[in-house]
């Protein structure tokens, strides 16, 4: 049985101008041909073509794959070993290739997904994004982190304006406490500590007072937080960590 050129590049997706292509480099010669000379493909001819255009799927120029089907040491079972193996290896690849491109998704998708125009009105001169690679440094494989890049990729411009304020006042209202000379571990500051650590359970993660007190402690250890603690009050930074720490004992002793 035999087939026309216009069967073949049917039955293989291929254009017969294709097949033309092949039969004039010698690649694929047709097996039989009528008696006006019209092509017809007999199914050695349509199995070799498979070969081919297996070889062309993994890449391999049309010469190379001439001498590989042309190789009189080669059996149609070694063809196959060897496409198994090229096969599996390009299976590895891609599967390799579709998580690094799922990766980058969810890396954009969990972003704080404002335009550099809505995070300048949210942030101010503040750029959250600067951080980026130090905070993936640091807290990039914790659950912490994770739950904190799923909700920030929810929120609006508006949910961030509203935390921004929210946040603001807490600081605020814990920088009038140190201001009036409360101590930090009087009710009304432990109390504002306590607002503080929901606030970023609220937000961004599930914030123990075990992780609290962590908090705590780097607002004085990393001299950026300190700044900023120091630009709403001066000695706020201390303040907050000894406020913090307060309330984690104050629970503590409470269990």
């Amino acid at each position: 049985m035999s087939h026309s050129v216009g069967q073949v590049a049917g039955f293989a997706g291929v254009t017969v101008r294709t097949l033309h292509h092949y039969d004039e480099i010698g690649l694929l010669v047709p097996g039989d041909r009528t008696a006006v000379g019209h092509r017809r493909y007999t199914d050695a001819d349509l199995d070799r073509l498979q070969q081919i255009l297996f070889y062309r799927e993994l890449g391999f120029p049309l010469e190379e794959i001439a001498v590989l089907l042309d190789d009189p040491a080669a059996d149609p079972v070694g063809h196959l070993r060897r496409q198994h193996h090229l096969l599996t290896a390009r299976i590895d690849r891609l599967t390799e290739m579709a998580a690094a491109v799922e990766r980058a998704m969810e890396a954009r998708k969990m972003g704080i997904s404002l335009t550099p125009e809505e995070k300048f009105e949210v942030f101010g001169d503040f750029d959250p994004d600067a951080y980026t690679e130090e905070v993936e440094a640091r807290w990039g494989g914790t659950e912490a982190y994770r739950e904190s890049q799923r909700r920030a990729a929810s929120y609006t411009k508006e949910d961030w304006k509203e935390f921004m304020r929210e946040m603001d006042e807490i600081h605020r209202a814990i920088g009038d406490r140190l201001a009036a000379g409360d101590a930090p571990d009087a009710p009304a500051v432990t109390d504002l500590a306590e607002r503080h650590r929901l606030f970023i359970s609220r937000t961004s993660y599930e914030c123990d007072h075990e992780m609290h007190t962590r908090l705590g402690e780097m607002y004085v250890q990393d001299e950026r937080f300190t700044a900023t603690y120091e630009a709403i009050r001066p000695g706020l930074a201390r303040y907050m960590r000894d406020a913090i720490a307060a309330n984690a004992a104050r629970v503590t002793r409470a269990d």
